[in-house]
């Protein structure tokens, strides 16, 4: 007998992680194709690129009418027990080159 599994009503990531790894796999990424891959509006997705960038996570630069992001792969992950985790370890096990 076979059992369907329902989507959970939770995350393991906030809507803040999401965004970076989806920055992560395309720097040049809209914030509009970000929204809606996270499945929320742009204003809320402007914010959070904005806390991403304040909190050093993120450094964007202009090309013509379009941000491109760098992700801060050297900064820490803020795991409660491990504190020696950075974002470039978590990126090597997410994120698949193809």
């Amino acid at each position: 007998m076979s059992q369907m599994i329902s989507q959970p009503e939770f995350s393991f990531l906030t809507n803040h992680g999401k965004a970076l790894l989806l920055i992560a796999g395309d720097p040049r990424i809209r914030v509009r194709d970000l929204a809606s891959g996270l499945g929320i509006t742009e204003r809320a997705t402007q914010r959070i690129v904005a806390d991403l960038a304040a909190a050093g996570y993120l450094d964007r630069a202009r090309e013509g009418r379009r941000n491109i992001y760098e992700v801060r792969t050297d900064m820490p992950l803020g795991l409660p027990l491990q504190r020696d985790v950075d974002i470039g370890t978590l990126l090597a096990i997410v994120i698949t080159n193809d």
